[in-house]
């Protein structure tokens, strides 16, 4: 994984699919809350979808497969599922190494569409929290991913300007968003099973 050249003073992280190898543990666990209602979510969409909230994933399920699933008991299942897995979670080597080369040498955040809890929890299992200065999750900004809106913030609150911020992602959405944000990105590549 190359770097782009330039003088950065804070590295943004996505959380999942980046910092930890925690999308097929996602996948199962939606896979699991979604079977009672008999709503069916290909590998390949839940990928292209990677960086959406929670919530907008089951309201896209629902206006996609005619459904009324209940957001609230849906995401908080599908969270239950996930956060059960943790233990068998592990961190993406490449990017783990980057976080070690510069913690304590420059502020680094984690920018994710999922809850603070669902970051909080897994950055905890993988003994990393403590390396974050801070986090941006879902409900904490009013547009996700694609929009730079969440990135931004994370450099405002490390008060680093956006250009001199380099980002860490493995989803599209989130390539896009620090593109629209004017910040370096560089793409994890996907560990997706297959």
């Amino acid at each position: 994984m190359s770097l782009p050249d330039g003088e950065f003073r804070a590295y943004l992280f996505d959380c999942d699919g980046t910092i930890a190898d925690s999308m097929p543990l996602h996948y199962v666990a939606w896979k699991e809350a979604l079977a009672a209602w008999n709503c069916s979510f290909s590998e390949d969409l839940f990928y292209a979808w990677a960086g959406f909230a929670v919530a907008k994933i089951i309201c896209l399920l629902n206006e996609k497969h005619g459904l009324k699933m209940p957001v609230e008991d849906v995401a908080r299942r599908k969270e239950e599922i996930y956060l059960g897995s943790l233990p068998n979670l592990k961190a993406v080597p490449e990017v783990l190494e980057h976080i070690d080369l510069q913690f304590g040498r420059i502020p680094l955040a984690v920018v994710s569409g999922s809850t603070r809890e669902s970051v909080s929890a897994s950055l905890c299992s993988l003994h990393l929290l403590d390396k974050f200065e801070t986090l941006v999750c879902a409900g904490e900004y009013q547009k996700g991913k694609p929009d730079p809106e969440a990135f931004l913030i994370a450099a405002a609150r490390l008060n680093v300007k956006p250009e001199l911020c380099l980002v860490f992602e493995d989803g599209d959405l989130g390539i896009a968003a620090a593109k629209a944000a004017g910040m370096a990105s560089v793409k994890v590549p996907s560990r997706r099973a297959g």
